[in-house]
């Protein structure tokens, strides 16, 4: 019980360590896990953004979700985005863009806490296209990302 509260305590405290697994995809090749090494080596993008959720326009940089299904071998079909809290989105594979959703490590230049919606939110350019406000777009922008499993 004390090592389980002491766990979400430290969760809760701030940005995930720099080698922890922050990710676990589950695709057709396996499970891979990324950590935040693993992510930036994809070849981080950003883009500001005003979102329902924060104030302003942050700048979010992550790693298109594309690019993270590709490497794990997952190329059609729907996944399973799952939260820290086990809240689950599915979102189609054919609606994943090379551009966008990105799955944010960092808003404004700084990892993401827990507390702040991290330390992965699945992030799309909401102001790029009115059609991205919806609230299918909103539903699929899942926070405190750590799982995502192929599902057909």
């Amino acid at each position: 019980m004390k090592i389980a509260a002491l766990s979400l305590l430290l969760a809760l405290a701030g940005p995930a360590l720099a080698d922890d697994p922050l990710l676990t995809v589950v695709g057709p090749d396996g499970t891979q896990t990324y950590d935040e090494a693993a992510l930036q080596a994809f070849g981080p993008v950003s883009f500001a953004t005003s979102t329902i959720w924060t104030e302003g326009q942050p700048t979010f940089t992550g790693v298109p979700l594309q690019t993270i299904l590709t490497d794990a071998g997952i190329d059609e079909g729907t996944v399973s985005a799952v939260a820290i809290n086990d809240y689950a989105v599915q979102i189609p594979v054919d609606e994943v863009t090379a551009d966008y959703p990105i799955v944010a490590f960092q808003q404004d230049g700084q990892a993401m806490s827990v507390r702040d919606k991290g330390p992965l939110w699945v992030i799309y350019p909401y102001d790029s296209d009115p059609a991205l406000q919806s609230e299918v777009t909103y539903a699929r922008s899942i926070w405190q990302l750590v799982r995502i499993e192929a599902v057909r």
